[in-house]
């Protein structure tokens, strides 16, 4: 059996930049092994016909409507179509990359490689890649709630066009992508210019008890083909009142119970997982030599044992919910009540 095929899900909005990042991937990687699954509104397809693809780049177009809207429909029988013809020999391909309309909620999307059989057996989803125009992103957000939505769900997001605005402008929307979505990593990049290993197979499905909170932001150098790290600065003095519906929140104690704590996520992917778009958290559980990893999307989520804690070592547990208007306090009263030490 042919190993699974990493899948990339590229979103954002509307003149985000996603064609132009592909374009400049399939012209440093000629000879890349790739499918490439487009999806717009209307009968014809313009993002395709942009593509400079190459002969060994598979483009399919779905222009019947947004995939998120059809995720029983047209999308899940492209992706079967896809397998077969790769099965038969008749197309080949290592990785599919999936560009979503600018209108397109991420979460259904996902949630078909989640409930397909087949598709969790021959694909595996490696990450979700967000576009943001730092140019209009701020306006999108407060007029759009599928923008917050597409930022949400990144495990990696590419700041575009922020040579467009100044310093301030940029430092804004920094900080208003953080509060949306502390895990992901942040780049800006210029023009497209972005190397392929910075959002390709960075494995974020993958359960891992890496570090996952974001602390400042990368900037790709457009001819060196490096990065450099800037720390985030502190809160602006004039911060402005976003009200975003969706945001990041960062619960932390040390120790926990192991029954409490799973008995606290089961209650909250069943009460409020409609509204849970990512979480992950690695966790410290009273006598237990390992962490403990929990990741998901929704209410469908993943469990398992990480790398031993080290001795001498501090042991924390921090859990981050990206979500869309959720009792915080109650959830935070909730995590802190799974702490080991109420239990002696």
């Amino acid at each position: 059996m042919q190993d699974a095929v990493s899948v990339t899900l590229l979103t954002g909005f509307l003149g985000a930049g996603k064609t132009t990042l592909l374009n400049y991937f399939l012209a440093h990687h000629g000879d890349a092994s790739v499918a490439i699954l487009e999806n717009e509104f209307g009968a014809v397809n313009i993002d395709g016909a942009l593509l400079a693809a190459g002969e060994n780049v598979n483009i399919v177009e779905l222009s019947n409507g947004c995939v998120c809207c059809s995720v029983r429909g047209e999308f899940s029988a492209a992706l079967h179509a896809l397998l077969d013809r790769r099965a038969w020999g008749d197309m080949h391909f290592d990785r599919l990359i999936v560009e979503t309309t600018g209108l397109a909620d991420p979460a259904p999307v996902l949630q078909t490689f989640f409930v397909d059989e087949r598709l969790r057996e021959e694909m595996r989803l490696d990450a979700v890649i967000t576009l943001v125009d730092c140019h209009h992103i701020q306006r999108q957000l407060d007029e759009y709630p599928v923008a917050a939505a597409q930022i949400g769900f990144a495990d990696r997001i590419l700041l575009t066009k922020a040579d467009l605005c100044d310093e301030q402008q940029q430092a804004e929307v920094r900080e208003r992508i953080h509060r949306i979505n502390r895990k992901a990593s942040l780049f800006h990049v210029t023009q497209g210019i972005c190397p392929a290993e910075l959002w390709l197979d960075i494995n974020a499905f993958t359960l891992s008890d890496t570090h996952f909170i974001s602390t400042g932001y990368y900037q790709v150098c457009p001819g060196a083909g490096s990065t450099n790290f800037v720390p985030f600065q502190a809160a602006l003095s004039q911060k402005p009142a976003w009200n975003d519906a969706i945001q990041a929140h960062v619960f932390e104690a040390g120790e926990l119970d192991l029954h409490r704590v799973g008995a606290f996520m089961e209650r909250c992917i069943e009460q409020y997982g409609n509204d849970m778009l990512r979480y992950k958290g690695v966790l410290a559980i009273a006598d237990g030599a390992q962490r403990l990893i929990v990741q998901g999307v929704h209410k469908v989520a993943g469990f398992d044992y990480g790398a031993p804690w080290s001795d001498g070592e501090e042991r924390r547990s921090r859990l981050v919910i990206i979500g869309r208007d959720l009792p915080v306090n109650a959830l935070r009263e909730g995590f802190m009540k799974a702490s080991a030490s109420l239990c002696l």
